[in-house]
């Protein structure tokens, strides 16, 4: 499964960027998405998941102003950012997991997507 992320850029400050993940590849047995995100001198930090079944998962900074979905047509994964904070800025990653739901972790990585957001 190869993963290619895109859609980030610069944004002011309350702004908002539509993140896109595309994959190519057999995608059997795929059975979660996710985005990470990472900025320079911090831990990477898990920001949504989406599960084959529907079901989300968002880190508490982001609730309610990030929102993950799939198009499975064309198999790809999106995370709409609204209300952009300058602590948003990081590279984004984009993730797939083959037994996410049993191990907690993903198996297929993208290359990253850069998102900064300005004061």
């Amino acid at each position: 499964v190869q993963l290619v992320e895109s859609g980030g850029g610069l944004v002011q400050a309350g702004g908002s960027l539509r993140l896109s993940c595309a994959a190519s590849g057999s995608s059997r047995g795929i059975d979660a998405m996710g985005w990470y995100r990472q900025a320079p001198g911090r831990e990477r930090e898990l920001v949504a998941v989406l599960s084959s079944g529907g079901s989300t998962y968002y880190t508490d900074s982001v609730k309610g102003r990030f929102t993950i979905s799939r198009d499975n047509a064309k198999n790809t994964l999106y995370l709409q950012m609204n209300s952009l904070k300058p602590e948003d800025t990081a590279m984004y990653y984009c993730a797939a997991g083959l037994r996410y739901e049993s191990s907690g972790e993903f198996d297929y990585w993208g290359q990253g997507t850069q998102v900064t957001v300005s004061s």
